[in-house]
């Protein structure tokens, strides 16, 4: 779903002329292999449960595997497995990636403006996106410089494996664990993605604001009766985008200033 939603909206930004002129980056493969390590870690941890939670609901270990290398996303996986056990149709199976990971879109839209000249072609675009996850687009998007293809496919490198491996060693190990280990191997994502953030929170106030703003409006979404019943992927959407264009609007970066007076 990711690759698929990815390619549509390259396509058009490339036919559309959207895409910005960038220099080349500075980063390279090794950088990007640096700054996905962490990552990778964090995913590993996260996979062992979905290969654990794979087995356990009748798909057999290789197929809890090629589902990892295919899909590279939590959430999708995990709801993709519950229809697949409980006999649902294609139909089902694609609206339920389609709101989960319909996100993936607005990140593609995002981080395609960080890309500099090398990456302009669109074949790279397409294999580039079909790994994107939250956490690497936390992460490029940290960087203030423009970035190739070289960096993003280090980042890509620990995480992928990652990902694979846990989903490995969950679906053949997962049965002598004990359920409160691999409760806490879950944490770790989450700590991650803190580690992630909070540097550039630090250095900007206008990321402050936008975190501050989105989390609110998910504990909006999760107390109040009508909201709690949207889905994971639309509620992500609509607590993101909203805040980002707020904060977008009353406090601009130096660069957002000097474009607009221009």
């Amino acid at each position: 779903m990711t690759f698929a939603v990815g390619c549509a909206i390259m396509i058009a930004q490339k036919e559309s002329g959207w895409l910005m002129k960038s220099s080349v980056s500075p980063y390279r493969y090794r950088d990007g292999l640096r700054d996905g390590m962490p990552i990778g870690l964090g995913y590993f941890s996260v996979s062992f449960g979905f290969g654990i939670s794979a087995v356990g609901q009748g798909l057999r270990a290789l197929e809890a595997v090629l589902i990892s290398m295919t899909n590279l996303t939590s959430a999708g996986q995990v709801a993709g497995v519950a229809v697949i056990a409980a006999g649902g149709t294609v139909i089902e199976m694609i609206l339920t990636q389609l709101v989960i990971n319909l996100r993936y879109a607005l990140m593609g839209i995002s981080i395609s403006q960080r890309l500099d000249d090398r990456a302009k072609p669109i074949w790279k675009r397409m294999l580039l996106c079909n790994a994107l996850t939250d956490e690497i687009y936390a992460v490029v998007m940290t960087k203030p410089d423009s970035v190739g293809s070289s960096y993003i496919r280090g980042v890509l490198t620990v995480p992928y494996l990652g990902w694979i491996c846990g989903t490995l060693l969950g679906a053949v190990l997962g049965a002598i664990l004990p359920a409160r280990l691999e409760a806490a191997l879950g944490i770790m994502l989450y700590a991650m993605f803190l580690a992630i953030i909070v540097p550039p929170m630090r250095r900007e106030r206008g990321i402050c604001l936008v975190v501050a703003l989105a989390a609110g409006f998910r504990c909006l979404m999760t107390y109040l009766p009508p909201l709690s019943r949207i889905s994971e992927g639309f509620a992500i959407i609509l607590c993101a985008l909203p805040a980002a264009l707020i904060v977008s609007a009353f406090c601009p970066t130096a660069e957002e200033k000097v474009h607009d007076s221009n």
